[in-house]
């Protein structure tokens, strides 16, 4: 069913959205501002997938570039509608709803920046179920949506188109190298689709599992619950059934670099005094990617790798670790249509250059932790 959505409700969509994010995405909490400030007491539509008519004319928006980047660069917030305009009028169509194309980080309040001053509805709905570094590492590219013509946007009015065709990582290698001409950051329109093609390519209702997970944080912490075995709760409704612990302890070090587009790193997790659980490291590119305990396989891409506060369960973005933090590492499973070759192929280990192989995190961890 479709619903509204206030800006009450957006601090929570953030919260979730960073957990979603799994490090990356871009830090949501400026995206929120920037949907507060043009949404005022208003309302934005949100559809529902299942509801869309099929010649419904969705085109998804985003921002792209290094998370690292964007804490100093923030938006004019005049780039996604330009963006958005710019496609339509290279289309010669309207655009009758905007969606977005991951629901983790700051996009997945870019679209809703739009909603709020274009009056247009947002697609309860993504094409990454979680946040991927590279505008080619979708679900609609992996059941037969091309991400091209691309629009793109900078914060001085700069408009360029890039057509591939179906070469979407090369759209992606286009779109990138402009992106770092413009600073390292750029507003973009996409993966123009029908409603019938968002019920087959895109991963269903993940802008209300983002509020649900931030409100059921918040809601637990307010009255003295665990918001771990909150997260689980809501998961347990959703595609991304199996939450798992996989360390507990303090950050001991960062390696964090900004290249080629993307922040890359790793972070080192040592477990507390007295414990003896070894060393806990996770390598990101925006996102964290894979997760090893004293060189064993915890956990790896597609599934999510989310770094949480030790107590709050708050998330935290790789470009917000900082030494002597007090984390707990989970583990999320992704929805099944993220986890066929086809799609491992595009956004799995192989995509990234990882020597492992994807093991889901429920063979990895097979007992509950919640």
């Amino acid at each position: 069913m479709s619903w509204e959505l206030k800006a009450a409700d957006l601090p929570d969509l953030a919260r979730g959205a960073t957990l979603l994010g799994t490090g990356g995405g871009g830090d949501p909490h400026i995206g929120r501002l920037l949907v507060e400030h043009v949404l005022g007491d208003g309302s934005i539509t949100i559809l529902d997938p299942d509801e869309l008519p099929d010649d419904l004319f969705v085109i998804p928006t985003a921002q792209m570039g290094a998370p690292t980047v964007m804490v100093e660069k923030i938006p004019a917030g005049t780039e996604p509608l330009l963006s958005l305009r710019i496609l339509e009028e290279h289309l010669g169509r309207k655009a009758e709803a905007t969606m977005p194309i991951e629901c983790g980080g700051i996009n997945s309040m870019i679209p809703l920046i739009i909603a709020a001053q274009t009056g247009l509805p947002v697609v309860d709905a993504d094409g990454m179920g979680r946040a991927f570094p590279e505008l080619s590492m979708e679900t609609f590219a992996v059941y037969g949506i091309n991400g091209s013509p691309l629009a793109l946007a900078g914060e001085r009015g700069e408009r360029v188109i890039i057509d591939t065709g179906g070469d979407n990582r090369q759209m992606e290698s286009l779109a990138r190298a402009v992106t770092i001409r413009l600073g390292g950051v750029g507003h973009i329109a996409e993966y123009a689709m029908t409603g019938a093609d968002v019920r087959r390519v895109s991963v269903p209702r993940t802008i209300s599992m983002a509020l649900q997970l931030g409100r059921a944080i918040r809601e637990a912490r307010e009255q003295h619950r665990s918001p771990f075995e909150a997260i689980a709760r809501v998961l347990e409704t959703t595609l991304y059934t199996n939450l798992r612990e996989l360390f507990v302890g303090k950050v001991t070090d960062v390696e964090r670099r900004t290249t080629e587009g993307f922040a890359k790193g790793r972070a080192v997790i040592t477990p507390p005094e007295g414990a003896h659980d070894g060393e806990f490291t996770i390598d990101f590119q925006n996102e964290n990617l894979v997760a090893k305990s004293n060189g064993d396989l915890a956990a790896i891409v597609p599934d999510l790798i989310c770094i949480v506060d030790f107590e709050t369960a708050e998330p935290i973005t790789t470009e917000g670790l900082r030494y002597g933090q007090r984390v707990r590492v989970l583990g999320i499973s992704t929805p099944e249509m993220m986890r066929t070759p086809e799609a491992l192929e595009t956004f799995g280990p192989v995509a990234f250059g990882l020597d492992d192989s994807f093991v889901p995190i429920e063979q990895l961890r097979p007992e509950p932790s919640w």
